[in-house]
């Protein structure tokens, strides 16, 4: 079920999972999607990692993406914690003030999730991130550019189809804000210590937008998170090995916070 909320002047799209079990007693799941992401594009991964853990919840849309309303600016270093504002007043809006929530976020998500997780919020039981980035390493800028090359060929034109008129906008917003020099120091890792919540973070072996240093900043050996690289994987683990992911979220979540 979508829905749109408005925000003052902006427009987010959301899709509700399951939303009739959606009771305070319960967790929500909450899916943030890619840099080029949205609702439909994480295809059925959020519908059957609900049922396995017969739990409802809520993909939401960002600005720029999908039916959500356009971009309002151009982004800058901050634009991952502007989101994180933006998806934090999403929250407040369409859940009540109890519900306990679960992240679940991939790629830029995942790093929104990270950042959420950081601001200590206090009905957020764990975070789980997909291929999330903490700092820029080169192998992401270089995974960037075969990418312009590939849109800029038309090999790319299904995201016209899901952003619409919004799509070269999002897409020069994504890849030119990474590959501007001033970028190159942006770097949350210190940011994302401090939260104490339980914390999973899973990336494919053969992503080419970032390396296994990106899940060790995140578990940082603390004994509440666990850090996956799976082989034979690129960027989108959820996508290309769909049941493995599902059953290893369901495990861990089950394991640390329901205790099966």
């Amino acid at each position: 079920m979508e829905k749109i909320i408005r925000l003052g002047a902006k427009e987010i799209n959301i899709q509700w999972i399951n939303p009739g079990s959606a009771i305070d007693s319960k967790p929500v799941l909450i899916f943030l999607h890619e840099a080029l992401g949205s609702i439909i594009q994480w295809k059925s991964f959020p519908t059957e990692l609900c049922r396995s853990l017969n739990l409802p919840g809520v993909v939401i849309e960002r600005t720029g993406h999908g039916k959500s309303s356009g971009l309002s600016g151009k982004r800058d270093i901050h634009y991952l914690h502007n989101y994180t504002d933006e998806t934090q007043e999403v929250l407040k809006e369409i859940l009540n003030p109890d519900q306990k929530i679960i992240l679940i976020g991939h790629s830029d998500g995942g790093s929104i999730a990270l950042l959420l997780a950081s601001r200590e919020l206090k009905n957020l039981l764990a975070v789980v991130t997909i291929a999330a980035h903490t700092f820029v390493e080169e192998e992401t800028l270089a995974g960037i550019h075969p990418a312009i090359e590939a849109f800029e060929a038309g090999k790319l034109d299904g995201l016209f189809r899901i952003h619409g008129d919004k799509t070269k906008e999002l897409f020069y917003a994504w890849s030119d804000t990474w590959l501007e020099p001033s970028f190159k120091s942006w770097d949350i890792r210190h940011e994302i210590q401090s939260f104490r919540i339980p914390a999973m973070a899973m990336q494919g072996k053969n992503d080419q937008y970032g390396t296994e240093e990106q899940v060790n900043s995140i578990v940082s050996d603390r004994k509440n998170r666990k850090g996956s690289m799976i082989p034979g994987c690129g960027h989108h683990p959820h996508l290309e090995k769909k049941d493995w992911v599902i059953t290893e979220i369901e495990n861990w979540i089950n394991t640390m916070l329901f205790k099966q």
